[in-house]
């Protein structure tokens, strides 16, 4: 009984280690002090800017999207009450 025990035991050891090394790799690479991006974009802004170019922001989008061009589709009929 004692053997069976060890058997189980240890892949289950393994996984778990192979689990948090995973997890904790993934969350230094995602979330890393380098993987900022804020700085980047003043730099870019910075640069374009010593070279004279005008900086502007982007035109918002409409709040409301105009209607397409066309016929309106059709609601379809109710199905009959007393079928």
């Amino acid at each position: 009984m004692k053997m069976r025990d060890k058997e189980i035991g240890r892949p289950l050891i393994i996984s778990a280690a192979v689990a948090v090394i995973s997890t904790l790799a993934f969350l230094i690479v995602e979330f890393g002090p380098w993987n900022r991006q804020a700085p980047a974009m003043e730099a870019t802004k910075a640069a374009a800017q010593a070279v004279g170019a005008k900086v502007t922001p982007t035109q918002p989008k409409l709040a409301v999207e105009p209607t397409p061009p066309g016929p309106k589709p059709v609601q379809p009929l109710a199905p009959a009450a007393g079928n």
